[in-house]
């Protein structure tokens, strides 16, 4: 079991490697929606020569048979919530915009485990659960909030953001944003229980994010676009998010039968955290420097008791 939970931590430092890849491929694109395309695209491809060497076949239209129709959807929650962030960034700010979807995500994945939804093995929530998401909750705000405030952005809110009714609105957006992502790893899981394989749950939650990424391309008729960023040539590994993207998402639909949705989003956003620690002291992936502060680490520390608590349960 302890390997499978390193697995969750593993799996979770790829989500803040895949925004630094697919950040660098939008600034070459010049488009979101483009470079998420071609990342998902990108990820796809490589999906499909795993199921192939995985499985020896593809899911055939036999496999919805007595299915329901929400365990196919999974794919376009993911793209609802890129859409949603690139909306909320300009009016709420990065800490705003990294804290509330994780607040939700904690939030729905202990939902989810109590009530049994989509059709998850049902876990009371407790009072030491309870406590255990309170502490990840904590850590998150120490290890994202905490840094903006050490760096000098303490509102975190750009110039020509939302107030008011209208930022509230915005919060809760983003607060939902994280219970479709929490849904999201319920539902892969899910998926892969039904067809037998957490690969072949991937490829179709990501070939359903091309399909809904294709039509949005199609609908607000971007345009293909290669820029230079600098005199350097384009980094090779600016193409690696959709890899990197393919792999966080399998191992949510692979965890997720074995640990629950809840215990399942804990481990994956303690392995967030340490890897946007990790870019950030590092330098990796062309990114800014930064030191890892007193109230990261501290951040860090509660995450993980939150997790250990959760996990005696």
């Amino acid at each position: 079991m302890l390997v499978v939970m390193v697995l969750g931590v593993i799996a979770g430092t790829a989500l803040p490697l895949q925004t630094n890849v697919n950040t660098r491929l939008r600034q070459t694109v010049g488009s979101p929606f483009l470079a998420t395309f071609l990342s998902f695209s990108i990820g796809t491809l490589s999906l499909l020569v795993a199921t192939l060497v995985m499985d020896g076949r593809l899911p055939g239209p036999s496999a919805a048979a007595g299915t329901p129709a929400w365990l196919w959807i999974g794919g376009v929650f993911g793209i609802i919530v890129l859409t949603a962030n690139l909306f909320m960034f300009p009016r709420l700010g990065a800490v705003q915009t990294a804290v509330l979807p994780v607040t939700g995500q904690v939030l729905m994945g202990l939902l989810i485990d109590h009530f049994g939804w989509f059709r998850t093995e049902q876990v009371d929530l407790g009072l030491t659960r309870g406590l255990g998401g309170l502490l990840v909750l904590v850590g998150v705000f120490g290890a994202i909030g905490a840094a903006d405030r050490v760096f000098g952005r303490a509102g975190g809110a750009p110039t020509g953001s939302s107030h008011g009714a209208s930022a509230w609105l915005w919060r809760l957006v983003g607060i939902g944003c994280g219970a479709l992502m929490a849904s999201q790893t319920a539902i892969n899981g899910r998926l892969g229980v039904a067809l037998g394989s957490a690969i072949a749950a991937t490829l179709i939650s990501f070939a359903v994010g091309v399909v809904a990424l294709l039509i949005i391309l199609l609908v607000t008729r971007t345009p293909w676009r290669w820029l230079r960023v600098d005199e350097r040539p384009n980094p090779w590994w600016m193409w690696t998010g959709g890899v990197l993207g393919a792999a966080f998402v399998f191992a949510n639909a692979l965890l997720q039968p074995i640990l629950g949705t809840g215990l399942t989003v804990m481990l994956i956003l303690l392995g967030m955290m340490l890897g946007s620690l990790a870019i950030d002291a590092l330098g990796l992936l062309g990114a800014r420097r930064k030191r890892v502060t007193l109230f990261q680490a501290i951040g860090l520390v509660l995450m993980i008791a939150g997790v250990g608590l959760i996990r005696l349960v």
